[in-house]
């Protein structure tokens, strides 16, 4: 069984509990999981999966390769290894992984991009509290001394200021499993998850001590 996916955001929607609860949860969608190869890294075995079908026309050279050894004939846009969780069930070449390898109850860790909000101040960007509401005050959103005198005599690395907002890899973890819908390759998670709708989402399972 392999570690994780890649899957879709198709979007948040809400579903009732056994007592009536209402849990907002978010649905992903798996496009692919073709075993394509495999590698050992540091004496682990992984798996090579391919997701995202598309023409072989469509993608680089060096990727139909590895393709055409799996014995398939139609292309892929994204390969990406995952552990084995158990080394003993190699996966022939060319299975299709499911999403039934998660389990309704499981904790799992995703990750996406985040959404991009182009460029922003301080208050938006890092919740700064601005300057004074009043009249005559001149710095109501701006984000006050950057800095001190000629000790050190620069800006510290890091400091929050205004920039680019957003598109940065953002990971979740621990977020529960709460549907699996195997027909329709479809799980739902509680809560959200960072990206847009049609971003892709790697879904991680748990290793044993509570570790992905």
């Amino acid at each position: 069984m392999v570690s994780g996916l890649i899957m879709h955001k198709v979007g948040m929607t809400r579903i009732f509990g056994q007592d009536g609860e209402v849990i907002p949860v978010t649905l992903l969608k798996l496009s692919g999981g073709v075993v394509v190869g495999y590698k050992e890294v540091k004496g682990e075995k992984r798996v090579i999966l391919a997701f995202d079908e598309c023409k072989l026309k469509n993608i680089p050279k060096p990727v139909i390769g590895v393709i055409k050894k799996a014995g398939l004939d139609k292309g892929f846009r994204t390969l990406k290894e995952f552990a084995l969780l158990n080394e003993s069930e190699l996966p022939p070449l060319g299975t299709k992984m499911s999403v039934d390898i998660f389990s309704v109850g499981e904790l799992v860790d995703v990750t996406g991009t985040s959404k991009g909000r182009g460029f922003q101040g301080v208050v938006k960007r890092w919740g700064f509290g601005g300057g004074p509401a009043s009249h005559g005050s001149m710095s109501h959103r701006r984000p006050g001394s950057i800095g001190q005198k000629t000790e050190p005599g620069r800006v510290w690395k890091g400091k929050k200021m205004a920039g680019h907002m957003g598109m940065q890899t953002v990971t979740i973890k621990n977020l529960q499993v709460v549907y699996v819908d195997k027909e329709n390759e479809v799980i739902a998670v509680k809560g959200s998850v960072p990206g847009w709708i049609g971003g892709r989402i790697i879904v991680k399972k748990k290793k044993s001590g509570g570790k992905s």
